[in-house]
């Protein structure tokens, strides 16, 4: 099945609307917590497995900071406020 131009020109649209809505949760390195706290918070708020948590953690400590998950402003917003409750600084980008 081919699309037409105008149903090609509407599909990229779309994924661009799609796309423009998408934000990342980001967490980032302190010197406070522990590698077994972020991973904890982790796979309770983010839902990640243990292997996901662990590489995030890694990430965090060695670059900085890590997307930890991608969503709406609204999906992320109540996961940032429970990581950062648990005393790790995170924002949405």
């Amino acid at each position: 099945m081919k699309m037409s131009y105008q149903e090609k020109e509407d599909f990229a649209l779309l994924e661009a609307v799609i796309t423009e809505d998408e934000k990342d949760l980001v967490v980032y390195n302190d010197d406070f917590n522990t590698f077994d706290h972020v991973i904890h918070t982790l796979i309770k708020v983010c839902r990640h497995t243990a292997e996901q948590a662990e590489q995030c953690a890694y990430i965090v400590h060695y670059k900085g900071k890590c997307a930890v998950k991608k969503g709406t402003f609204e999906e992320l917003k109540p996961m940032k406020e429970s990581i950062c409750e648990a005393g790790i600084d995170a924002k949405i980008h």
